[in-house]
C-alpha cells in the first residue's frame, strides 16, 4: 500500500478507522434494542437486528485460554435472540489465530473490507460529474423513505437491510447539528445513489453508498461521497474513513483514499437458517 505517512500516523488512522467503524456499528444496534456488553477483552452489540453484520463482536482482545470461551458466549447470545451474527476482526483483534478458531466455531469466512483513510485536506474535489446530477441531504421522513427505497434496490441484502437502516434511521431523526446526515443523488430528476456521513469519533465515516446500476459508470458515486465529505470538512471534521467495497475501491482512491487495513468479516447462522 503505497501511503504518504510514517508508521506512527499510520497507527492513528487505523485507530480512527477502527474507532468510527465500532460507533457507528454500536449507535444503529442500540437503537435496534440490542444487547451490549463492553468488558475487558471484549465489546459487542447482538440481538438488535435481522442483520448479521449489525450483531456483531466489535472488539476482542483474547488470549489463548479464553478465546473459545468468549467465542461460545457470542454464539449463545446469539441463539437466544435466534438471529445471525458476525464478528469484525480487525488487526487490533486477537489472538493471531482468531479467525480460525472462529471457524471451528461454525463461523464462515465472508471476505474482508478495506480500511481506508483521507487527510481532508488533500480531498481531490476536481471529478467529473454528470450533467443534471442534484444531490440533497436528507431532511425529513419523506425523504428518508425515498433514501431507504433506493439502497433497497441492490445495496447488501436489498429491502431487508435497507427497511432496517431507514428504520434506525428514523428513530436518531434529523437534527442538523447531529452526528448523522444522509444523501441522495437524483439523475434527470430520478433517485439513483444514497450515502449516509457519521460524525463519530472525531472523523466523517462514509457509510451506505450505493448507486442503481444503470447509473454506475457515471461518476455519481464519487460526487455524493465527495458532497458528504465537503459538509464534513465544513463542520470542522480533518479525516474521513469508511470501509470499502470491491467496486468501490478505485473510486474512494480517486478522491484520495488509501487503504490502511482489512476487516475480515465472519458469520454464524442459526442452524435452523442454514
Amino acid at each position: 500500500m503505497e501511503q504518504p505517512y510514517d508508521g506512527l500516523a499510520e497507527q492513528a488512522m487505523v485507530e480512527m478507522i477502527e474507532a468510527n467503524t465500532n460507533e457507528f456499528l454500536l449507535t444503529l444496534g442500540r437503537r435496534g434494542g440490542g444487547e451490549e456488553c463492553n468488558e475487558a477483552g471484549r465489546q459487542w452489540i447482538i440481538g438488535g437486528s435481522p442483520l448479521a453484520y449489525h450483531n456483531c463482536v466489535i472488539r476482542a482482545h483474547l488470549s489463548e485460554e479464553n478465546v473459545d470461551e468468549v467465542i461460545e458466549d457470542s454464539i449463545r447470545l446469539l441463539q437466544s435472540y435466534n438471529v445471525p451474527g458476525s464478528w469484525h476482526v480487525g488487526p487490533w483483534m486477537g489472538p493471531d489465530n482468531l479467525g480460525s478458531r472462529l471457524i471451528a466455531h461454525g463461523f464462515t469466512h465472508e471476505g474482508s473490507e478495506p480500511g481506508m483513510a483521507l487527510d481532508l485536506g488533500q480531498l481531490n474535489e476536481s471529478i467529473s460529474v454528470p450533467d443534471d446530477l442534484v444531490i440533497q441531504r436528507v431532511r425529513n421522513e419523506r425523504e428518508l423513505e425515498i433514501w431507504a427505497r433506493t439502497l433497497g434496490m441492490g445495496f447488501g441484502e436489498g429491502e431487508i437491510e435497507a427497511n432496517w437502516v431507514g428504520a434506525m434511521y428514523r428513530k436518531i431523526g434529523f437534527d442538523e447539528d447531529g452526528l448523522w446526515h444522509h444523501y441522495l443523488a437524483r439523475w434527470h430528476g430520478e433517485p439513483v445513489a444514497t450515502a449516509s456521513l457519521f460524525l463519530g469519533a472525531g472523523v466523517a465515516g462514509i457509510y451506505f453508498v450505493f448507486t442503481l446500476p444503470q447509473a454506475r459508470r457515471q461518476g455519481i458515486g464519487a460526487a455524493i461521497t465527495l458532497a458528504a465529505l465537503q459538509d464534513a470538512s465544513m463542520w470542522g471534521c480533518s479525516v474521513g474513513v469508511l470501509g470499502s467495497s470491491s467496486m468501490g475501491y478505485s473510486v474512494y482512491q480517486r478522491l484520495g483514499f488509501q487503504e490502511y487495513c482489512r476487516i475480515e468479516m465472519y458469520e454464524w447462522t442459526p442452524s435452523d437458517s442454514r
